[in-house]
Formats: C-alpha cells, structure tokens, sequence
C-alpha cells in the first residue's frame, strides 16, 4: 500500500520535471569586491528582571447538577438512548 502510494505521488513530479529541457548557455561569474574599513554597529540592550514563582492555590469549584431527559423518575441515563 505504501508503494502505491509512493508511486501516485512521484509520478507527476518524474513527468514534470522529464517535461523541461535546460541548457546552460553561458557560464556565471562573480563581481569583484573591494571592501576596506567599516566597522559593525554597538547595541546596549537592557532586559527586565523577571521573578518567577510558584504557589499552591485552592480554587472553589461550583458544584453543578445536570438533570437529563429520563433522569426525571431517577432512572439511570446509559447513553445508549
């Protein structure tokens, strides 16, 4: 299954590819340079102080009753209904 899968997907990128023709025409060249003095820019950076911390905290949860269609009687709710 992996193989066909594989196979589908390489396919099209084979044929597109197969489908162009590229010659080089002329060879590339690169300029030259010259570079003298200059000097990299300074920076001061300044960062806040962070404290980080932990504390264990209660939180009261309201408690919430949910009262279902054929719960009414007190009949038990499976959830195969």
């Amino acid at each position: 299954m992996k193989r066909i899968l594989m196979t589908t997907l390489l396919a099209p990128l084979a044929i597109g590819l197969a489908a162009c023709d590229v010659d080089q025409t002329k060879e590339g060249d690169l300029p030259e340079v010259d570079v003298k003095g200059g000097q990299m820019p300074e920076f001061d950076v300044e960062t806040a102080d962070v404290d980080v911390t932990t504390k264990k905290t209660t939180v009261e949860v309201p408690d919430v009753d949910v009262t279902m269609p054929g719960d009414a009687k007190g009949t038990p709710v499976t959830g195969n209904e």
